[in-house]
């Protein structure tokens, strides 16, 4: 479907294709991996057309519709309602609306139909309803509810949004286009759980070709069956998803390195050879076939270990004592109106490792900021234990490191008092893997993984008990999210932090704390658990099937089973009885309803001078919905 043929693309003086040659078939999903900065977003720009290749070609199929997904946010009018701009994603359906609307009104301003007009009318009645003009609001409202965006929001202007939240739009607008070709880059850098989950089971029904670009591995792995790798100029193909291609990479490394140390004793052995008898004229002949042998043995490459980008070793937590901290009844509001926290009740004991998940804007991050003491509740009780010392880390911490400055300026800054010997830096530094000169490195050239490091060394110079990180996996690439999810694994203090990597919540967090609707709930298990108690929560809300008098199930032997599944048959029968005539009555309304749609739709093609356009179509409108509602419910 897509061929890239000895593709050569260069940038900032590295290569960042050299001789691709590679295929993407139609209807694969594919995820792109490698290093940051290894041009898995340029891949996607010159499968889009915005780029070109400095040499070699790609073919793409000429007619088919292609969608992105950009980590930027693309051009839209600030005062543009929401709902509408996510209808954008139909092209040429909001000018077809337009244009009816203009004759519509023509028309019912009294304008004669001349027979010009009203062949217009059909035209594009037709290419309105061929377009799914008159569904495309509700499915433009289903996939901004999924994402979360609340119905009160739908008309209000693009601009009042965050850059988050019109992330979030574009998203929406994108997945509502149904490209035959769709490219997500980095598609849950702004969403919450929830949302990341809408979006897997959307995906998990898209019909065309998937390529995503993600450092989330639940997506990687729920989303991809083949994933492309991109390092150093060169691009590997591996037939499975994330987690196949961490095995299988390794594997292959591993096998290199095996090939590798034989392909070197052979060598030597031949070297050794040719050395100890090439004197002797008896064996001129042998000496000469081992100089033939040695040159053709080609030297082999070790694949680079993308996940090794050095260890977070974590120093001790200094002693303190059993109860970290304690919330009683926080309460916070902005502008003493909007409550976000209302009466949150929370321990904290030593060696507990917290994860805090919800929808944005449920309070997380204020929650964060107010057990770090980084401002006051309006209300509530906030106590620290005995001896507790705080490290906090901001989401925005790679944003907040001083570009021009090194990585030993940046801890010596950090230290308590400024008076750490430089000795005790260095030692801090290579602990987190800035070793000798890595510490003169500046800022602005830190990769995401390094960055992490730093702002842990930058913490731990004055080393906590407790930790507090706000969504750290922020813009790190998935090797650095594996090191720090290991280094929080094995930290021995205590943690509390908000992320939205499912993957590296499984990892980390030994308790889960949920916030919701000004609520928060505690479960006393890992996120599997939550998962798990939320799920049979929901089952249980269904009705109870009936116990025995004593209130205990009964253990039923098989003449007992049948009889008890014909006595729960007879018991349903109503209720199937029920069922099957509602089901009977819903298909009679949706036949009634599309036969009263084309009479609608065959009115407005061929209009008469009587005709009101805008009753009918208002008719239509609300027709349509009722024929969406009832096939829902069917």
């Amino acid at each position: 479907m897509i061929d890239f043929k000895n593709v050569n693309k260069l940038l900032g003086g590295r290569d960042i294709l050299k001789d691709a040659d590679f295929r993407i078939n139609k209807g694969e999903r594919i995820g792109f991996v490698g290093p940051n900065g290894a041009g898995k977003t340029t891949v996607f720009s010159m499968i889009c057309g915005d780029m070109s290749p400095d040499k070699g070609e790609i073919i793409k199929p000429e007619k088919a519709r292609i969608g992105i997904l950009r980590q930027q946010l693309g051009f839209f009018k600030e005062e543009q309602p929401l709902i509408e701009y996510v209808m954008t994603a139909s092209g040429e359906l909001p000018a077809i609306q337009k244009q009816l609307e203009e004759i519509e009104a023509r028309l019912n301003s009294g304008e004669a139909a001349d027979e010009q007009t009203l062949n217009e009318l059909g035209r594009l009645q037709s290419a309105f309803e061929h377009l799914g003009g008159y569904d495309m609001e509700h499915r433009a409202a289903a996939a901004l509810a999924g994402l979360g965006f609340p119905e009160e929001n739908f008309r209000k202007p693009m601009g009042e949004f965050s850059g988050g939240w019109q992330m979030r739009a574009c998203m929406a607008k994108v997945l509502l286009g149904e490209p035959d070709i769709l490219l997500l880059d980095e598609p849950s850098n702004y969403l919450d759980i929830p949302a990341v989950e809408w979006l897997q089971r959307k995906l998990k029904t898209f019909e065309g070709t998937l390529l995503l670009i993600s450092h989330d591995r639940y997506l990687l792995n729920s989303l991809t069956n083949i994933t492309l790798e991109i390092n150093g100029g060169r691009v590997t193909r591996y037939p499975g998803n994330y987690s196949y291609y961490v095995k299988e990479r390794e594997g292959r490394r591993l096998q290199a390195e095996a090939l590798k140390k034989n392909t070197e004793k052979r060598k030597k052995e031949l070297q050794d050879n040719i050395n100890r008898f090439r004197a002797k004229a008896t064996k001129a002949a042998q000496v000469q076939s081992w100089i033939k042998m040695l040159e053709k043995i080609e030297d082999v490459t070790i694949p680079e270990d993308l996940h090794f980008q050095g260890r977070i070793r974590i120093p001790e937590p200094p002693d303190c004592g059993s109860e970290i901290m304690r919330l009683e009844k926080i309460t916070h509001s902005y502008d003493g109106t909007k409550v976000i926290l209302k009466d949150v009740n929370l321990s904290l004991q030593k060696g507990d490792k917290l994860g805090i998940i919800g929808y944005n804007g449920m309070g997380k991050s204020t929650l964060l900021k107010i057990i770090a003491g980084r401002f006051e509740a309006s209300e509530g009780m906030r106590r620290p234990g005995h001896k507790v010392i705080i490290g906090y880390q901001a989401q925005e911490f790679a944003e907040l490191l001083p570009a021009e400055q090194t990585a030993f300026d940046v801890v010596k800054t950090a230290a308590i008092g400024g008076d750490v010997p430089s000795q005790r830096i260095r030692e801090i530094l290579g602990a987190f893997g800035f070793s000798g000169e890595a510490a003169e490195k500046q800022c602005k050239v830190l990769s995401g993984g390094e960055k992490i490091r730093l702002c842990f060394a930058r913490i731990f110079v004055n080393p906590p008990n407790l930790l507090i990180l706000d969504e750290p996996t922020t813009h790190l690439d998935v090797s650095a999210r594996e090191m720090l999810q290991e280094a929080i694994r094995t930290y021995k203090g205590t943690i509390c932090l908000v992320s939205h990597d499912m993957e590296f919540l499984r990892g980390t967090a030994e308790t889960i704390l949920e916030m919701s609707s000004q609520k928060t709930r505690l479960f006393l298990g890992n996120y599997d658990y939550y998962k798990e108690k939320t799920a049979l929560e929901q089952q249980e809300e269904q009705p109870k099937k009936k116990e025995t008098a004593s209130g205990e199930p009964t253990k039923l032997n098989q003449k007992e089973q049948r009889r008890e599944k014909a006595r729960r048959r007879e018991e349903m029968a109503p209720e199937k009885r029920r069922l099957e005539r509602e089901v009977a009555k819903l298909e009679k309304e949706i036949e009634k309803g599309e036969a009263e749609k084309a009479i609608l739709i065959e009115q407005l093609s061929n209009p008469t001078p009587d005709t009101d356009f805008s009753t009918l179509q208002k008719q239509l409108k609300a027709l349509d919905y009722d024929i969406s509602k009832a096939t829902l419910a069917w």
